[in-house]
């Protein structure tokens, strides 16, 4: 990454919820190319989130997999569908791979990150 990001204080970044989730269910977006739609637990809440993980991964592939997620963005549409949240990854340079922050080990739903 060639530009340097703005810097936040630290009570911003205390603003992020930032969970643990299990994908329950994914699918294909109907109405996109490039779009993944997840049904994740999360812990005290099922919620569903859509990703732009298609051509990376295989929406089977999903299902089971535990990743860190932002639980308290503002809901966004997305192709017609309501996604409530954003899963953290990293892509390589050459953008070939997309990888998951996942937790070291299984952990139960719904588990703050800080």
């Amino acid at each position: 990454m060639s530009e340097t990001p703005e810097f936040i204080q630290f009570n911003d970044f205390l603003k992020l919820d930032l969970r643990v989730g299990t994908v329950t269910q994914a699918e294909a977006h109907p109405n996109a190319d490039k779009l993944i739609v997840l049904q994740v637990d999360l812990g005290a809440e099922q919620r569903q989130l859509i990703a732009g993980l298609r051509g990376y991964y295989e929406p089977e592939a999903l299902v089971g997999k535990q990743i860190i997620f932002v639980t308290n963005l503002a809901p966004r549409m997305m192709r017609g569908m309501e996604s409530k949240g954003m899963l953290l990854a990293a892509v390589t340079e050459d953008q070939s791979e997309v990888i998951f922050l996942t937790p070291e080990r299984a952990i139960a739903p719904g588990t703050r990150v800080s």
